[in-house]
């Protein structure tokens, strides 16, 4: 994948969580995000949402999770304008499926991908179970991925399957004073270790991720960069690149 900006930037943002902790808490967020969308839609040659967009998604044959109507609203209208689109799924929405693809012509996609834009290299995914550590989410990840689990699971009533994973789901919602998101962890930040190996056989310009909710912009190498989004709880922050420079950025609308 190539993308060249035409005078235009990319954008990134991640970790919406849209959901948690409540139906009017999120609400309110769901509408800063769209006012954010709104204010880049100009000048947006394309733009990046990178896992963890909702607090809980899954998609049966037939259903998918009510809500949210305002945000796939604002999607739909920028796929309308021909604003290239590109989601990735993170530990909360992983079991999305092709509901975005046939709906609103936006690809999801499960892995980290690589491409080019504007002669620089990127590395993009959300980042969850990348690393050294977090043994145990990583175990949890393979029984939630499990195609047979996921089947036993789709035969529950929405109703019943969708409040259970949200209690789940709620177990693990996104508070970065109670889980210490705002400490810098140095050689325990999992992903920018990752980045650091990729890098010694691999080079990247620069290395975009969400999952970590704080904000980060780390040397790999001498010219490769690692940045973590941060999140929409607390923080409002994205990236946007110009074509020559990565920035993070805080939305305050």
């Amino acid at each position: 994948m190539n993308i060249q900006l035409h005078q235009k930037k990319v954008f990134f943002a991640s970790d919406f969580h849209l959901g948690a902790p409540d139906e009017k808490t999120s609400k309110l967020r769901e509408e800063k995000i769209v006012r954010w969308l709104t204010s880049i839609q100009a000048e947006a040659e394309a733009i990046f949402l990178v896992g963890d967009i909702f607090d809980f998604w899954f998609e049966y044959d037939k259903v998918v999770p009510k809500g949210f109507i305002r945000f796939l609203g604002k999607l739909a209208e920028l796929r309308d304008k021909n604003i290239p689109i590109i989601f990735f799924t993170g530990n909360h929405d992983l079991w999305m499926k092709d509901y975005f693809t046939k709906e609103l012509g936006i690809p999801v996609h499960h892995h980290p991908i690589e491409l080019i834009i504007e002669n620089k290299k990127f590395l993009i995914g959300h980042g969850d179970g990348l690393g050294p550590g977090d043994n145990t989410y990583k175990l949890l990840k393979k029984g939630f991925m499990n195609p047979f689990l996921q089947w036993v699971f789709k035969w529950l009533h929405p109703d019943l399957g969708i409040r259970i994973a949200q209690g789940w789901s709620g177990k693990s919602r996104i508070s970065n004073i109670e889980k210490n998101e705002n400490e810098f962890k140095g050689d325990q930040e999992w992903l920018w270790e990752y980045c650091k190996g990729i890098n010694k056989n691999t080079h990247f310009d620069y290395y975009i991720f969400g999952h970590r909710h704080l904000p980060l912009e780390l040397e790999v190498g001498k010219t490769s960069t690692y940045i973590n989004l941060g999140e929409w709880v607390s923080q409002y922050t994205f990236g946007e690149f110009d074509g020559e420079k990565m920035h993070l950025r805080t939305f305050e609308k």
